[in-house]
C-alpha cells in the first residue's frame, strides 16, 4: 500500500462513510493503491521489470477486549491499533498484494464492544489494518454473523471507508455475487472467501450474506472471478479443528480437489488459531493454517500467540502464473504490556528464550508435511 493511499486514509477515517474524501474515487471512496515492491534486502528479490508479483496472507484478526483496551492506552482515550500491528507493517506493506482475515465483526464508533462468543470490534481496526498496509480482507469465518445482519453491512462499510477491498460476506444478493478481482503489479488477481460454518447458524438471514465451504461452490466462485479477467485465483478458507496443528481429513481432501483444477492457484486457510502446516499438491500450495495474526485470549496457551505470515512469489511461464518461491515469516502476539505482534524474522525485543520457543514450534508444524523439501523457506534462515 503507498504511503500517499495511508495518509488518505488516516485523514479521511471513518468519516467516508457519511460524507466521502475530496477527491476520492474508486474503491469505497477511496484512490486505488500503488503496489510496492519488497524492499532492497528482502528474502524475494523482484525489480520493477520482473515479469512477477509477490502476495502475503496472515491469519486470524480476532480482536478480543484485551486488545481494544491496548488501543485505548496507546490512543491516548481514544482507539488507536495501529501500534498493535506496527512490528509486521514493513512487511505487510512491501508486498505487491497483502491479505488480512477479518473474523469478526466490526460496529461503529459507539459500540458495542464484545469478545467471546459474539464478537464486536471497533472500527478502528480497519483504518488500522488499512494504515498496515493490507489491500484486502477476507470475511466468511464462523464468526461473521456474530452481530447480524447489521454486524455485516456495517463491517464491510467500514472496510470500504478504509479502501480495503473484500469478501466472504455481502450486503446486498448483486454484492455476493460480484467477484473480487484487483490489478497487482500489472495482474488481475482474483480472490474467494468461505467458511466451514457459523456460531449462529439457525439466524443466518440469507444464504447469499457469506460463504460455506463446499467444493463445487468454491470452484464456480473460483471461475466466476476468471470469466471476470482473473488470471491467478486465491481461495480463503475458514476451517479445521481449533488448537490442532494437524489439518483434519476433510481440510485435506478439499484442498486436494481445489488444487487439481486449474481455477484455484493458491489457498490460505485460518480459523484453527494455531499454525497448520504448509503443503504443495499437484504443483500449486495450500497453507493450511496461518494461526492468529493478533488475539487476546482469555487463557493464552503460547501457541495461540504464534502465528505465520505466508508469502508467495508468482512468475509467468509458458503455462501461465505459478509460484516459484514460497515463505513463511513467523509472528508472536508479544503480550507485553504493552501489547505487540511481532515480525520473528527481525524483531529483537523479544526475549530470546520465547523467540527460540516459537521459531522452533512454528518451524515444526509449518514442515510437517515436507514442505521445505518443496522449497518452503523462512527468512533468516
Amino acid at each position: 500500500m503507498s504511503r500517499v493511499r495511508r495518509s488518505l486514509v488516516a485523514l479521511c477515517g471513518v468519516s467516508v462513510l457519511v460524507t466521502g474524501c475530496a477527491g476520492a474515487s474508486e474503491i469505497g471512496g477511496v484512490p486505488e493503491p500503488v503496489p510496492l515492491r519488497p524492499q532492497p534486502g528482502g528474502s524475494i528479490p523482484t525489480g520493477p521489470d520482473d515479469d512477477s508479483f509477490t502476495v502475503l496472507a496472515t491469519g486470524d484478526v480476532l480482536i478480543h477486549p484485551p486488545l481494544t483496551d491496548q488501543a485505548i492506552a496507546d490512543g491516548d482515550g481514544g482507539r488507536d491499533f495501529a501500534d498493535l500491528f506496527e512490528g509486521v507493517r514493513p512487511a505487510v506493506e512491501s508486498a505487491d498484494l497483502s491479505i488480512c482475515h477479518l473474523e469478526v465483526p466490526l460496529a461503529g464508533s459507539g459500540g458495542p464492544f464484545e469478545g467471546y462468543p459474539t464478537f464486536s470490534a471497533p472500527p478502528e481496526v480497519a483504518t488500522a489494518l488499512a494504515e498496515t498496509g493490507y489491500d484486502t480482507c477476507t470475511t466468511a469465518s464462523n464468526h461473521t454473523f456474530d452481530q447480524g445482519p447489521e454486524g455485516v453491512k456495517t463491517t464491510l462499510d467500514l472496510l470500504d471507508a478504509a479502501g480495503i477491498g473484500h469478501t466472504g460476506s455481502a450486503r446486498t444478493e448483486q454484492e455476493s455475487e460480484e467477484p473480487l478481482v484487483r490489478e497487482v503489479a500489472g495482474v488481475r488477481v482474483g480472490q474467494v472467501s468461505f467458511t466451514f460454518g457459523f456460531n449462529r447458524a439457525t439466524e443466518v438471514p440469507e444464504p447469499w450474506m457469506s460463504n460455506e465451504i463446499d467444493v463445487a461452490a468454491i470452484l464456480e466462485a473460483a471461475r466466476a472471478a476468471r470469466e471476470a479477467g482473473a488470471e491467478v485465483v486465491i481461495a480463503s478458507l475458514h476451517w479445521g479443528n481449533e488448537n490442532q496443528s494437524a489439518p483434519t481429513a476433510f481440510q485435506r481432501d478439499v484442498a486436494e480437489q481445489l488444487l487439481e483444477d486449474p481455477a484455484v492457484d493458491l489457498i490460505v486457510g485460518h480459523h484453527a488459531h494455531v499454525v497448520q502446516p504448509f503443503e504443495k499438491i499437484n504443483g500449486k500450495w495450500v497453507a493450511y493454517g496461518l494461526g492468529n495474526q493478533v488475539a487476546r485470549h482469555e487463557t493464552p496457551r503460547g501457541t495461540t500467540e504464534e502465528g505465520v505470515m505466508a508469502r508467495f512469489r508468482f512468475v509467468k511461464d509458458k503455462d501461465g502464473w505459478t509460484v516459484d518461491q514460497a515463505e513463511y515469516l513467523p509472528t508472536l502476539v508479544d503480550l507485553g504490556p504493552p501489547i505487540r505482534l511481532r515480525d520473528l524474522t527481525v524483531d529483537t525485543e523479544v526475549a530470546a528464550g520465547r523467540r527460540t520457543q516459537a521459531l522452533n514450534r512454528t518451524d515444526a508444524a509449518v514442515t510437517a508435511l515436507g514442505a521445505a523439501e518443496e522449497g518452503l523457506t523462512r527468512p533468516g534462515g
